[in-house]
């Protein structure tokens, strides 16, 4: 489709970074949307994980999303305009058993959306976290029955959410109607 092309990174790399922003600013000019979305689990009990494990998550969740941030918000604070939309979890306001990592990378975005909020809000750029629920995804495919269970009996509409759910909140954060809604 016109204006969407497809360009792949390691978030965690800067250079890649660069490069993959430098592809998309050649041929559909800046970037005025970021949806930084990329993550990754490693869980296990604290007692149990590695600082491999650890390393892992923080990386691509917590600093990857600094990198695509960083990157972004040049150009946009040139433009004086821009949506910043950091997706987190649930999990990073709750917590969650086996997830101190993920959790502690998903409550970082929350902090970095609203410091961005402030820092950046002067020149136009709103920057706001979306942190889903449970969501049907190839990441929680995996999960056994009765924990899929579990986590519905905990969820007030009591069903998984849907890709559809969680993109239907950004495209309002990057629409006319989220242009009062930063932080």
């Amino acid at each position: 489709p016109p204006g969407i092309l497809g360009v792949r990174c390691d978030i965690t790399d800067v250079e890649q970074v660069d490069a993959a922003f430098g592809a998309v600013e050649s041929q559909l000019g800046p970037v005025e949307v970021l949806v930084a979305n990329a993550g990754v689990t490693r869980d296990t009990l604290l007692m149990r994980m590695s600082e491999e494990d650890w390393d892992a998550v923080i990386e691509t969740n917590l600093t990857g999303t600094f990198h695509v941030v960083r990157r972004a918000a040049r150009p946009m604070v040139r433009s004086r305009a821009g949506r910043i939309v950091l997706i987190s979890s649930v999990v990073g306001q709750l917590g969650s058993a086996g997830q101190v990592n993920y959790a502690t990378s998903k409550a970082g975005l929350v902090g970095m959306a609203r410091s961005l909020a402030r820092e950046l809000g002067g020149r136009g750029i709103t920057a706001n976290v979306v942190a889903p629920g449970f969501v049907e995804t190839d990441m929680t495919a995996g999960l056994d029955e009765k924990t899929v269970a579990g986590y519905k009996a905990q969820i007030p509409l009591g069903r998984m959410g849907q890709s559809e759910d969680v993109a239907a909140a950004v495209a309002f954060l990057a629409g006319p109607g989220g242009a009062y809604v930063t932080g």
